[in-house]
């Protein structure tokens, strides 16, 4: 029943769609270029518009301008207007003129903007449709491009037939596939979430299959960590719930080794093997954190091996440095750019210094690992202060530097320390809390997620009035930034 309704639906639509006539397309009927700004390459720019094919022959005018954050790019594009091209405003001065579409820029302000004469406007939804075809390109500085890409959107946009309309498209190939994929999306769903559950049981056996071959030798080294040092007490204080978690997993083991195939398709029976998974993985990495105590304190023979695993996290941050700085806004000459590379550079020769006194017992243990402590605090420091360099040199505004410092806070783990733990298998990251340290790879997830918030928001919002220069003016038209 499902296949014949789904077939039926299909052919209605593509009835629908094919019986509609095609729609003409015809070149730009003018392209008139004012470039204040001067960030236009006109030799490409002009030749490709006139190649833009429209449903409607119109004119094409293409504005950009020099501004500030704060303007209002409409009112700006109307000022151009009634001074420079009065044919493109309406004879009675309160519309844009028929048959025009200007696209408008201000590369210093970063706002976008598209106008249109009533016979040729389009919805605010279309508008910012057009003006986000050029956005990724314009947050590049690719002026022209991105120009080009806002025209083509137009083009496709305006006076475009019923029968191209996103609308009806959707609503013809959606109807015709709605009855499949509501047979179908209760199977893809089970059959998802039972790969899931079997990768995360999977993942699962592999940490506790390695916790239970090791149990023995786990509460050996446990046995002779010493006490009185204060690394190797904030250990054993872990290790005292060690077997009780063990427990737990030992209980969740048996829990999703007993579900059967039905049982794994359920999105509760995902977190349960999805708790397994993560419980025997913290315990597998917190097994090698006795060991590597038992061997860095006490000397033993592998304490060479125990103390290269305690400078792996501080050596992958010092190696990621150089990457963060190169990256785009990441303020790679700055002063604080300076200041993290002299660290890097000073550090590297320091980590093989601790270890040549700590293998000559010039030093104890605790004292290299005090040192290590030490020097992933100031890196701490040292990324917090390159934070504000990258903000005050990314936000344009006070509004826009508050957005991405929470943004930088909440991945660093913020003043309340609320962020989920993320378990670092080395002692300093047993012995101290998650947030302690501020990481490379944290403060690119970080800015990441600031910069995306802020091109978000300067992108989300329209500016569709005209200022108080503007008057009774109510042409069709928007702004918005990017």
């Amino acid at each position: 029943m499902v296949r014949r309704m789904t077939a039926a639906l299909f052919a209605l639509a593509a009835l629908l769609v094919g019986a509609a006539a095609p729609g003409a397309a015809v070149a730009p009927a003018a392209v008139i270029v004012e470039d204040t700004a001067g960030v236009l390459d006109r030799n490409t720019l002009v030749p490709a518009v006139e190649g833009i094919q429209f449903h409607e022959p119109t004119r094409v005018a293409v504005y950009t301008y020099n501004g500030a954050a704060e303007d209002n790019l409409n009112e700006e594009v109307l000022k151009f207007a009634r001074s420079r091209h009065p044919e493109w405003i309406s004879p009675d001065g309160q519309k844009w003129a028929d048959g025009l579409f200007i696209f408008a820029l201000d590369p210093v302000g970063r706002h976008v903007g598209t106008y249109m004469g009533e016979d040729r406007k389009v919805s605010l939804e279309q508008r910012s449709a057009i003006q986000d075809a050029a956005k990724d390109l314009f947050r590049d500085a690719q002026w022209t491009e991105g120009t080009l890409a806002g025209i083509r959107r137009g083009a496709e946009l305006i006076n475009q037939p019923w029968y191209q309309s996103a609308a009806f498209l959707v609503t013809a190939w959606v109807t015709a596939g709605i009855a499949a994929l509501g047979a179908a999306a209760w199977l893809v769903v089970r059959a998802v979430t039972r790969t899931g559950c079997r990768k995360q049981i999977e993942r699962g056996d592999r940490s506790y299959s390695s916790v239970s071959m090791d149990l023995e030798v786990t509460e050996l080294n446990a046995g002779t960590i010493p006490e009185s040092s204060r690394y190797g007490s904030q250990v054993l204080a872990k290790h005292r719930t060690f077997l009780s978690r063990y427990a737990l997993a030992t209980e969740l083991s048996n829990q999703v080794h007993a579900l059967d195939k039905r049982g794994l398709a359920s999105r509760k029976n995902l977190k349960l093997a999805r708790k397994f998974a993560d419980t025997a993985a913290e315990l597998d990495a917190l097994d090698d954190v006795i060991a590597d105590s038992n061997a860095l304190l006490n000397r033993a023979e592998t304490w060479p091996t125990a103390w290269d695993r305690q400078l792996a996290p501080f050596r992958k941050d010092l190696a990621g440095l150089e990457q963060l700085l190169a990256k785009r806004h990441g303020q790679g000459d700055s002063a604080t750019a300076a200041a993290l590379r002299f660290f890097r550079d000073q550090n590297q020769q320091e980590i093989e210094r601790w270890t040549a006194e700590l293998a000559d017992r010039r030093i104890t243990a605790e004292e290299a690992l005090d040192r290590l402590y030490a020097a992933r605090s100031k890196l701490s420091e040292l990324l917090e202060n390159h934070a504000e360099t990258v903000i005050q040199g990314f936000a344009r505004n006070d509004r826009e530097a508050r957005m991405m410092r929470e943004r930088m806070e909440t991945a660093e783990g913020g003043t309340d320390h609320r962020r989920q733990r993320t378990y670092e298998p080395s002692i300093l990251g047993t012995v101290y809390p998650s947030y302690t340290f501020f990481s490379v790879a944290t403060f690119n997830t970080g800015f990441n997620t600031a910069v995306t918030s802020v091109n978000s928001a300067r992108g989300g919002g329209s500016t569709t009035g005209y200022g108080s220069s503007g008057g009774s003016f109510s042409g069709s038209g928007s702004s918005s930034g990017f």
